[in-house]
Formats: C-alpha cells, sequence, structure tokens
C-alpha cells in the first residue's frame, strides 16, 4: 500500500474547497419514482449558500447530505410547478433550525401570469407564492418565528408568454464575488427563468424546464459555462407524447445548444423513467453533437465543475 508523505497529507488535508460544487438533492420529476423532485443546493468555497428549486423529498435529502446550512439564504426558483417548488416549506423549517438567528431569505423566481385560455390556472407571482406561504395569512405563516425569525425579500423575474429575438440577460445578484444571472425561459403556460451561477472563474446554468422553441436565452446565458445542468424528460420524436415536447427539450436539441454554448460538462437531471431506461439511445443522441461529458443525476450526487 502507498502512502503519502506526511508533508503531502498534511496538503491534502488543509486543500481550499473547489469554488462551487453541486449537490443534487432531488433528480426525478413529478411522479413517484424513487427520486425526490427538482432540488440543489450550490456550495460556494466550500459553504451551502444558494438553493436551486426544492422539489418533494428534497427535505429528506437535505438531511442525508448533511450540509451546515448556517449561510444558505439565497433561493431561485425556476418556476412553480409542484415538483419543483412543492418541498420550500420543509427546507425553510430545515434552514430555521440551523441555527438561532435571523434568517434574511433572498428569493428569486418568476414573475405571475394570468391565464393564457380559459380553462387554465393563473400562475402567481413568487413574491404572491411566498405570501401564500409564509405571509401572516400564509398556510404556513407560523414557520416565519419558528425557531429562528425568518425575513424574506422576494424578487419577481419577468418571464413573458411570447419569445424575443434577443431575450434579456440580467445580473440579479452580485456579492462578494458571487454573481447570480437570469434570463425568461419557457415552459407551455408556466412562467420559468433560467439561471447561471458564477464565482471565481467557475460557472453552473441550470435551466430548468424549457422547450426546445425558446433556446436562444439559454443560449446567450449559458456561453462558455462550465457544468450545464439540463431537465431531460423526453426522449427524441416520437417517442414522447406530443404535448411533452411543448414542455420540454429533446436529446437531440440539447446536444446541440451544449455544443453551441461549449460547457465543460452537461448533467442529465429531472430524469423520467422513460428517459432512465433509455440512457444509450439519450447518451448517442447528445454525442452526435456535442463532445464533452455527460452525466445523469442521482439524488445526493455531488459535482464540482
Amino acid at each position: 500500500m502507498c502512502t503519502l508523505p506526511a508533508a503531502f497529507a498534511a496538503q491534502a488535508q488543509t486543500a481550499a474547497p473547489p469554488a462551487l460544487e453541486l449537490v443534487v438533492l432531488g433528480s426525478g420529476g413529478p411522479g413517484a419514482t424513487g427520486r425526490a423532485g427538482s432540488a440543489f443546493v450550490v456550495l460556494v468555497d466550500g459553504v451551502a449558500r444558494v438553493f436551486v428549486d426544492a422539489g418533494p423529498g428534497s427535505f429528506v435529502r437535505l438531511g442525508e447530505a448533511k450540509l451546515a446550512l448556517g449561510r444558505a439564504d439565497i433561493v431561485l426558483l425556476t418556476h412553480l410547478h409542484v415538483d419543483h417548488a412543492g418541498g420550500l416549506p420543509g427546507l425553510f423549517k430545515a434552514r430555521a433550525v440551523s441555527n438561532r438567528g435571523p434568517v434574511d431569505f433572498k428569493i428569486f423566481g418568476p414573475a405571475g401570469r394570468r391565464a393564457l385560455d380559459a380553462d387554465d390556472a393563473d400562475f402567481p407571482a413568487t413574491s404572491r407564492f411566498i405570501d401564500l406561504l409564509f405571509g401572516k395569512q400564509g398556510a404556513f405563516g407560523y414557520l416565519k418565528d419558528f425557531s429562528a425569525p425568518l425575513r424574506f425579500q422576494v424578487n419577481d423575474i419577468d418571464a413573458p408568454a411570447t419569445a424575443s429575438a434577443l431575450p434579456e440577460v440580467r445580473t440579479v445578484f452580485d456579492e462578494g464575488g458571487l454573481r447570480i444571472s437570469s434570463v425568461a425561459g419557457h415552459h407551455r403556460d408556466a412562467p420559468a427563468v433560467v439561471y447561471r451561477i458564477d464565482h471565481a472563474g467557475k460557472s453552473i446554468t441550470f435551466s430548468g424546464d424549457i422547450d426546445a422553441s425558446w433556446l436562444a436565452g439559454l443560449r446567450r446565458i449559458a456561453q462558455g459555462t462550465s457544468l450545464l445542468v439540463f431537465n431531460s424528460v423526453v426522449l427524441d420524436p416520437p417517442g414522447s407524447p406530443d404535448v411533452l415536447y411543448t414542455l420540454h427539450t429533446p436529446p437531440k436539441a440539447i446536444g446541440e445548444v451544449a455544443d453551441a454554448v461549449r460547457a465543460g460538462q452537461l448533467l442529465l437531471s429531472h430524469l423520467s423513467p422513460a428517459l432512465d431506461a433509455q440512457r444509450d439511445a439519450v447518451k448517442a443522441s447528445i454525442a452526435a453533437h456535442y463532445a464533452g461529458g455527460v452525466v445523469f443525476a442521482q439524488d445526493g450526487q455531488r459535482l464540482a465543475p
């Protein structure tokens, strides 16, 4: 057995943590398939700082990850479907009981939208969503003063229903070398947002749920990203029901956009059972356009771009 000299062993023990590290709390979709719903934590210099989505089951995965949460105060919501936001009260409670001091959450998510058709549902703005959950008359209003005082600074990000020829990329947070940018996505009738996190020369871009007709914004925000996290639900046509292509991007288009933005690595998450069963075909379709590494997400996985 080969052992390191003492000096090298000490150096390894004191090595700086990665600038950015991704922890997958939930790699699944809306079905109860053994995966938690879509959720991630981003560590900045080894410290948990940013929650991205909060699907059902993420509370349990967060406990399994055994992360110190004393500085986790930024929340990015890609959209307000239940498989992406239904676990938010649990995550907030976990954060509240992690230390005794007040927590000032900075929350970002899509602005609201009236239903496009009479039979469809309206979507509240993220600020309204948070108030419905945690406001004085909210369903979980007690959490604001449970264990630690919770305060919310909510930022509604415009996510129009019609595509823009030049979708605008905006910086929504810039503090201490950590920068977060956003651009509108498109997920049928649900207002949706794409995010990019940059720190110390590394970056992670989250597609959220997005259909292939609206990839222009993703192409703009993800240029040169170290890690592209793409929600992958459907097979290439005609392998999935037609309606799903109005909501999600197929593997061929994912490979094309990953190549166009020169992504360092591609992580496929929000995985459906149909896609899980066809991993070889999915990977081959992506590889026809993108030569970088492709990883299929698993709950509890950690990646440093």
